[in-house]
């Protein structure tokens, strides 16, 4: 099925990459920040957003969950988990062993997560950061009269027409980034997706206040019924110090006993619990990669 898709933009950053993977034959519509996906599916204008909700390296991403609990009600529908691989490219006019940049355009995330190629390589030389790697890109193609490079992925090389001169500069080889497809309806997933990395269902607690040991009864109410939880993480509430709201994330699809038992046991703890989706998760092994031109 084609659906329009509201993703992280520009064209070629990470998640324009989870959306085609998920939906090859969709309309994909760019936006500037994850609020604005999330509110072109709350106001109807797309059928879905794709937005990130996890690195393995720099933790979650904040605005998502905040977002999805403070602001919209829109049900997480699936994931995907994507291998986050940080190519060096530059103009194909500097593609020879002479070239030597005097800036390296990035996101400040991928910057932090190839610290050490920075250092080893290019000791002194001056990073700016933009607002993705793909607008790095886009710099990077738009001032070939330059002495820049980029850190991007592959797809943002393939949409700007760079060459990239060293492969795999990330610090460490398993960075994955999550990325969540919300939507007001049930999504059908038509891609060649074979590796599912089953179920989760993901549920937001807010504890009862100033109640000694309440996280621990949380937890057993998983714990006894066998329900392994793959996050926990809390959150602040936004209403004072100490207010906090939990985001759980359990390995299971939501049936009719285990998990709705789990939360019957919760509320009657006097926490509150909200669904924040049950759904299928897929994962990405490689991303096939275009061909470069090894200088470094």
């Amino acid at each position: 099925m084609s659906y329009r898709s509201a993703f992280l933009g520009p064209k070629a950053t990470f998640t324009d990459l989870a959306v085609s993977k998920l939906f090859p034959d969709g309309n994909k519509i760019p936006m500037a920040t994850i609020p604005e996906c999330l509110d072109a599916v709350n106001e109807g204008k797309v059928e879905l957003a794709v937005v990130p909700i996890e690195n393995a390296l720099e933790g979650s991403v904040n605005i998502t969950l905040d977002y999805l609990v403070h602001e919209v009600d829109l049900p997480i529908q699936g994931e995907i988990i994507i291998p986050i691989q940080q190519h060096f490219m530059v103009h194909p006019d500097h593609a020879d062993r002479l070239f030597q940049p005097e800036t390296i355009f990035s996101h400040s995330h991928a910057i932090a997560q190839c610290h050490k190629f920075l250092h080893r390589q290019f000791k002194g030389v001056s990073c700016e950061t933009t607002t993705s790697t793909a607008a790095a890109a886009k710099m990077v193609k738009e001032n070939p009269d330059r002495a820049i490079a980029a850190i991007a992925n592959e797809l943002a090389a393939e949409e700007y027409g760079l060459t990239i001169v060293k492969r795999s500069i990330h610090d460490y080889e398993h960075n994955h980034t999550r990325f969540v497809v919300v939507s007001k309806n049930s999504v059908q997933y038509t891609s060649n997706l074979t590796d599912s990395a089953g179920h989760k269902t993901t549920l937001m607690i807010m504890l009862p206040a100033d109640h000694s040991g309440a996280l621990h009864q949380v937890l057993s109410a998983f714990a006894w019924r066998k329900l392994n939880l793959s996050k926990i993480e809390s959150r602040p509430m936004k209403t004072g110090l100490g207010n906090y709201f939990f985001i759980v994330d359990i390995e299971k699809k939501l049936d009719e006993v285990l998990i709705p038992g789990a939360i019957s046991e919760l509320e009657a703890l006097g926490c509150k619990v909200s669904l924040l989706g049950s759904y299928e998760s897929f994962r990405v092994g490689t991303l096939s990669g275009v061909k470069d031109k090894k200088i470094i």
